[in-house]
């Protein structure tokens, strides 16, 4: 049976290698996700057969049972537009057992002294750092799911990025705080039993870190902070597999915390700026409140639905920049409709993606892949930047931050040197919005007042649907 468990791991490791290799390209991650979920499955069926002379199956299937119904329902229902929060939530809940089990072990073995074997270094250090980096991932990646689900209000989150400052103090004492706990834990361990509380002091400890880490990042950077707390998370499960001699945990974890950190590290390269930066710099406080009027002291030029219609209808390329906008209206569809009305009349229809847009990785990938949108004509920031100066008209739905040209001739901005899609260098600008708020960076965005954009105002589903009629009626 060893020798079957063994083979097993080895192919379900494999498999998710495979399987992460298929997320490289959007035709081929709905596969790479199923061969990673089957992998995991192979894994748990090895873990089962290796534990076959356990008396707890009672506790085991009771907690397969739950895992299922609390994970597959969310993940079937929740909409594209709350993806973030979802992933966001679902990391937690990893990290979450991670600090579990670490907790478990340390109670199981009478504060690591009554083991049958002696505790080993690894099997004590891979325990509690476990238990600190899980109880981080898990309470802050509960702050962002609630950023992300806007259950914080706007005047409290507004304060809490304004105290950034005094959390970093406070998590200078609360490091120094768990790395002392852990040492007292981890010398004693030969020694008398310490009493239960210790661990739960270490928890509590790495908790409010988690807390004080993420209260004052604002949403601009979010997605960054998602994805390192992912890579947490997975170096946590880790580093419990070494303290359990679990292969699985091992190598899944690690995959995690290592896909994770180059993601992190990427998007952060994306926002020209370093993760040190976004965790203690702390800018966006989330959307501040919206006028008619502009920030910048520059006339904004309002126009119609059909006046759009008529623009891109007699254009020879246009294209489309996706936001979040167009998530929370699901106006993806719509989009769909448009482009393909724009390409009956032989106009070169493209969209063009921000690695940041939306409020995780891929985000408008998705979205425009669940419209049959061709993945060819998605294009990367990269690979569009030199086609707007050629574009006669680029239409901005939802997107904000992305586009603000300060990020390339403000000096003074928050977000100077951060690649954006110059979309301010097209013939002409279309930027589709409900208001004139700012975006999550809470920055004025000088495109609005350009005087090659105007603003089309309303809900991106509705005025995208407006502006498809006029393409009929022309």
């Amino acid at each position: 049976m060893s020798y079957l468990v063994s083979v097993l791991y080895i192919i379900a490791f494999a498999m998710f290698i495979y399987g992460l290799s298929g997320l490289t390209g959007p035709k081929t991650a709905v596969r790479g996700n199923y061969i990673a979920a089957a992998g995991m499955a192979l894994a748990v069926v090895a873990v089962l057969i290796d534990i076959r002379d356990t008396e707890n199956w009672g506790l085991i299937i009771g907690g397969l049972a739950v895992g299922i119904i609390l994970g597959v329902p969310p993940a079937l229902k929740t909409k594209m537009t709350a993806m973030p929060q979802l992933v966001a939530l679902f990391n937690g809940v990893g990290g979450g057992t991670v600090a579990l089990i670490a907790w478990a072990e340390y109670l199981e073995s009478t504060s690591f002294t009554t083991l049958d074997d002696q505790p080993t270094v690894v099997m004590i250090v891979g325990s509690l750092f476990a238990a600190i980096i899980g109880s981080i991932s898990f309470w802050g990646s509960l702050v962002a799911f609630a950023k992300l689900q806007e259950l914080l209000n706007k005047n409290l989150e507004r304060k809490l990025v304004a105290s950034a400052k005094l959390f970093q103090l406070a998590n200078i004492v609360l490091v120094l705080a768990s790395i002392a706990i852990a040492v007292y834990i981890g010398i004693s361990a030969d020694g008398e039993p310490l009493a239960s509380w210790w661990i739960l002091a270490l928890l509590v400890v790495a908790g409010l870190m988690g807390l004080f880490v993420v209260f004052p990042i604002g949403g601009a950077d979010m997605p960054v902070v998602i994805s390192l707390l992912n890579a947490l998370t997975g170096l946590s499960a880790a580093a419990a597999g070494l303290a359990l001699n679990n292969q699985a945990m091992i190598v899944a974890g690690m995959i995690v915390g290592a896909s994770g950190t180059i993601l992190t590290n990427l998007m952060a390269k994306a926002m020209n700026r370093s993760i040190p930066a976004i965790v203690f710099g702390a800018f966006g406080g989330g959307e501040a409140a919206g006028g008619v009027a502009s920030a910048s002291g520059g006339t904004v030029k309002a126009t119609s639905a059909s006046d759009a219609a008529i623009q891109m209808a007699y254009a020879n390329q246009v294209i489309v920049v996706p936001g979040y906008g167009l998530a929370v209206a699901q106006a993806q569809h719509a989009v769909k409709e448009m482009a393909a009305l724009l390409e009956d009349r032989g106009v070169e229809v493209k969209y063009a993606i921000h690695p940041v847009a939306g409020r995780m990785p891929g985000h408008m990938n998705v979205l425009l892949a669940e419209a049959d949108v061709e993945y060819d004509a998605m294009k990367e920031m990269d690979d569009i930047n030199g086609e707007f100066g050629r574009t006669d008209v680029t239409i901005v739905i939802g997107a904000n931050d992305v586009t603000n040209p300060a990020a390339r001739l403000d000096s003074t901005s928050p977000i100077y040197g951060m690649p954006i899609l110059n979309v301010d260098q097209s013939k002409s600008v279309i930027v589709l919005k409900r208001s004139m708020s700012s975006g999550y960076a809470g920055i004025d965005n000088p495109l609005f007042t350009a005087d090659n954009t105007s603003m089309l105002f309303g809900d991106a589903k509705k005025m995208v649907s407006e502006v498809t009629e006029e393409l009929k009626a022309l």
